[in-house]
């Protein structure tokens, strides 16, 4: 804040100013985030939108969410804060426009919410079904149809979010657990009554290994490397339980040499496209991690010295909007016509490693 307000003004009382604009005005973050999304979608041909999770790394445990969480990344536990964080896939960037902040059971209690001022309708949900909640949001604003593209590998109970994203017709291309159920598409009954009650479910990666097609010299093309031919290993399968009719789903992984196993397992709604659209659309979350260092880097992501839930939306909804006029900017400056030209970005100096208060 301090550094914002020195680049635009002298008041000794700026920087202040800025901060209750965050942290203590009343202005509603969602509608400004609906409409940066389709500010966004406008402007770009989104391919589809993909998941962020940001670990804000926190000394005390006064801010609004904060709790104690192992990070792979860091080989350690730590006080945290983490935000999901919607990103709109756009060609070779990913931009954020939506944000969930996650809170864990404990802040059920009473006394830590008035504390913070987290509203009497949000409540602690676990990671999936934040997804889903992002996605109606999506769906809600008229946005574009766009396929969820995400790593679930993590993320306890995925099978829920599977069948939540099917019932309420969103598509999506998901990495799976190998483990997860699956059952063959020829089980059905053939009496039409359903499915089979004498075929099991098997793994999905033991359905890969034994019934898989292996397609061979599939072209693949990602937003960090070239297109390549590779081995596809996949078919058309099934989820044991879920809404009737039941329905057929593409699982496919790639075989990184003759005789070896499959590798990452991607499930996905999206039967009709070819192979190698698929594997496109798999390549994007490899670029999330580098979108929300972006965010950590450039604009501040971590920076935010309160401690509240609506002050904490706020400042990801204008760090968000920050980063999309960026970004929008260095891909084709003629398309913000009407607007201001992209001004330098502000950075603040940079603190010594370690955690941030």
């Amino acid at each position: 804040m301090r550094s914002m307000a020195a680049a635009i003004t002298d008041s000794p009382t700026a920087s202040q100013s800025l901060h209750r604009f965050v942290n203590a005005s009343p202005w509603e973050w969602q509608p400004v985030r609906d409409e940066l999304r389709r500010w966004v979608a406008a402007r770009t041909r989104p391919k589809a939108w993909t998941v962020g999770i940001a670990v804000v790394p926190k000394r005390g445990d006064q801010s609004c969410g904060v709790h104690r969480r192992f990070v792979p990344d860091l080989g350690r536990t730590i006080n945290c804060q983490v935000g999901m964080g919607q990103f709109l896939a756009t060609g070779r960037s990913q931009v954020p426009v939506d944000w969930r902040l996650h809170l864990p059971s404990e802040w059920s209690e009473d006394r830590l919410r008035r504390r913070t001022r987290i509203p009497e309708a949000v409540q602690p949900l676990p990671a999936w079904a934040q997804m889903l909640d992002l996605a109606d949001a999506l769906a809600a604003d008229g946005s574009p149809a766009l396929p969820l593209v995400a790593d679930l590998r993590d993320c306890a109970e995925p099978d829920r979010l599977l069948h939540g994203l099917r019932h309420r017709g969103h598509d999506f291309a998901l990495t799976v657990p190998g483990t997860l159920p699956v059952l063959p598409s020829v089980t059905a009954h053939p009496c039409g009554s359903g499915m089979d009650p004498a075929v099991s479910p098997v793994s999905a990666r033991r359905f890969l290994e034994t019934e898989g097609e292996l397609l061979r010299s599939v072209i693949g093309t990602s937003h960090l490397h070239p297109s390549r031919p590779t081995r596809v290993v996949t078919g058309l399968i099934r989820l044991p339980r879920g809404p009737q009719p039941q329905r057929f789903y593409r699982l496919f992984a790639e075989v990184p040499r003759e005789g070896e196993r499959p590798t990452t397992a991607w499930l996905t709604t999206l039967v009709h496209l070819s192979m190698e659209e698929l594997l496109e659309l798999a390549s994007l979350p490899g670029t999330t991690p580098r979108a929300l260092r972006r965010l950590e880097g450039s604009f501040g992501f971590q920076d935010f010295e309160g401690r509240s839930y609506p002050g904490w939306h706020r400042h990801v909804t204008l760090v968000s909007a920050a980063c999309c006029y960026q970004e929008l900017s260095d891909i084709d400056p003629t398309g913000l016509a009407g607007t201001v030209s992209a001004a330098p970005l502000l950075r603040a100096p940079r603190q010594a490693a370690g955690l941030r208060v």
